[in-house]
């Protein structure tokens, strides 16, 4: 028995709100979460848990808890009792390394607070904690301590809810996961796993898919050794032993690995541990065969990351000059030919003298693509041939960010779709003007649609305009913003850079990519025989290195 709280958010409308409920006992260090032994009596759900052990900010401290297995319910509540609600299970981001299941806090105003989804969905909306940084994803490469536990941790919160959600008025047979980030390809990675069958109906990836370039370690041992030597364990058979011994606090804190470009900084993820994940992700998507998708990116993703690699960026009296630099940085899996090569591709259309702003907005592009748009581009396609009975829906989420020292070229920045998701335009109305509004109430109309039906079009609420299938005709997708009309539907987004770097910069020798070759000739066929007439230019690599006859035949 679990006891919330229920209080008014309309006329013959409330909120049941839950939080607090384990759905693990404390876990074990470095080990899978295992059940809760229970409870007799009453449970107080009535607040918040401790996020698991993690950096501060900083990264100069740590914060949380071991003892952090816990989840939060919304339960919408009209004239009669609520059954049989689509339930959205929420993952949060923070790169494997930060984040809780309520989210940052202003005022006791919490991102992740579920009540403006579920109230204008009429759905019931469930977040939770799960471990994270080195408590969550260090391995030693092998099954002494194999990893993947903030994987575990988020399926066992999957699972709990898919036993119990019918008791607070959900169905069981129709959840939606969600997630931004991390939290998004964590969503990708609980649809691939088999762990998960018959627990997921459905997913949205919002900035995050298991084949961006930061989801999956490959090399665990080396970061797992790296943090051993830190808290002065050996490195040989009996580090794990030691690991699990050593101050929890000491552990986390030795995580923080330092890198450039910045997203080589994100090494403590999941692995390919032949359990959780039997193979690569790219090789999984027959799992996710009837599951409906969604999945996209905001146009500037990559913007956080090129401002902490290039800090000019954001600063218009100073120029930008560090753009090979970086493009080697972030090729260099595939060594200098390849950082190279990524350069003349984006700055193939700079022209003599390319002015400073042309030179950043590249910068962001480059990350952008890299980082988290040509990723998720290759999912869709892989989810969209193996589908079955799931569908597959491709967005491009671009309402400028609201940070006031951005540039005016700046478009949505990583994470910028979440205030909107959650509906902070109308809990917190005095800080937003009515366009934010209105996208807010086109994205929960479209997700709480689709958690309903697999339609982002049919359920409950309006919405805008119609969203095409990605499978249909010339892999469309929806662009998301304060003006959206029948043009916001577009096909093939930033198909040459998706071609490139699936193809071009893939052929360079070095780790290996997931074997897109397919998606040449999808995007061939697309670009010569299209829906309308179009000019395609030949991407640079390609002209150097190929034959005119070659070009034509590829």
């Amino acid at each position: 028995m679990v006891q919330g709280k229920s209080h008014s958010v309309g006329l013959f409308r409330y909120m049941d709100v839950f939080k607090g409920i384990p759905f693990a006992a404390p876990p074990g260090r470095l080990e899978k979460p295992v059940p809760h032994p229970g409870w007799d009596g009453v449970l107080k759900a009535t607040d918040y848990r401790m996020r698991c052990m993690q950096l501060n900010l900083l990264a100069t401290d740590v914060v949380g808890s071991e003892d952090c297995l816990y989840l939060n319910i919304w339960v919408p509540q009209g004239n009669t009792v609520s059954t049989n609600l689509p339930v959205m299970v929420f993952i949060y981001g923070g790169g494997f390394l930060l984040g809780g299941g309520q989210g940052a806090n202003f005022l006791d105003n919490y991102l992740y607070d579920g009540q403006e989804i579920a109230d204008r969905g009429n759905v019931i909306v469930v977040t939770f904690n799960y471990r994270v940084g080195s408590l969550g994803f260090l391995s030693s490469g092998n099954a002494e301590a194999p990893g993947n536990y903030g994987l575990w941790d988020q399926h066992t919160a999957i699972a709990w809810v898919h036993r119990n959600i019918r008791n607070f008025g959900g169905n069981p047979g129709n959840i939606t996961i969600f997630g931004e980030s991390a939290g998004a390809a964590s969503v990708n990675f609980q649809i691939l796993s088999p762990k998960n069958k018959g627990l997921i109906r459905r997913a949205i990836s919002q900035s995050g898919v298991a084949l961006c370039p930061w989801a999956v370690n490959r090399n665990p041992r080396q970061y797992a050794e790296e943090i051993a030597r830190k808290v002065g364990c050996p490195t040989d058979s009996g580090m794990v032993a030691c690991l699990r011994r050593t101050d929890p606090k000491a552990v986390t804190l030795a995580g923080n690995v330092k890198f450039n470009p910045i997203v080589h900084n994100l090494a403590l993820s999941p692995v390919i541990d032949g359990d959780f994940l039997p193979a690569e992700p790219d090789t999984l998507f027959g799992n996710a065969a009837d599951i409906d998708y969604i999945a996209g990116v905001n146009d500037m993703d990559g913007h956080i990351f090129a401002t902490l690699d290039i800090p000019s960026i954001n600063n218009a009296l100073v120029s930008t000059p560090e753009v090979k630099k970086l493009s080697i940085a972030l090729s260099e899996s595939r060594g200098t030919d390849a950082g190279i090569a990524t350069y003349e591709e984006y700055t193939a259309n700079w022209g003599s003298k390319p002015s400073d702003t042309d030179i950043k907005k590249t910068v962001v592009d480059m990350e952008t693509d890299y980082i988290f748009l040509v990723p998720t581009q290759a999912t869709l396609y892989l989810h969209s041939d193996h589908a079955k009975s799931g569908r597959t829906y491709s967005y491009l989420f671009n309402e400028p960010s609201r940070i006031p020292v951005f540039p005016l070229w700046m478009g949505a920045d990583h994470a910028d779709d979440l205030q909107y998701v959650f509906g902070k335009p109308f809990t917190t109305p005095l800080g937003y003007f009515p366009r934010h509004r209105d996208v807010a109430k086109y994205m929960i109309s479209y997700w709480t649609n689709f958690a309903q039906t697999g339609d982002p079009n049919k359920g409950e609420s309006s919405v805008p305009v119609t969203w095409p299938e990605f499978a249909s005709n010339g892999h469309q997708y929806l662009v998301i913003n304060n003006k959206m009309n029948r043009d916001s539907v577009k096909q093939m987004l930033r198909t040459r850079l998706v071609y490139y770097w699936t193809n071009v910069f893939a052929s360079f020798p070095g780790e290996r990519m997931p074997p897109l070759r397919h998606l040449t000739v999808k995007i061939i066929i697309e670009l010569h025989f299209p829906m309308r007439p179009r000019t395609f230019s030949v991407p640079s690599v390609l002209r150097r290195h190929k034959s005119e006859s070659e070009i034509a035949f590829h």
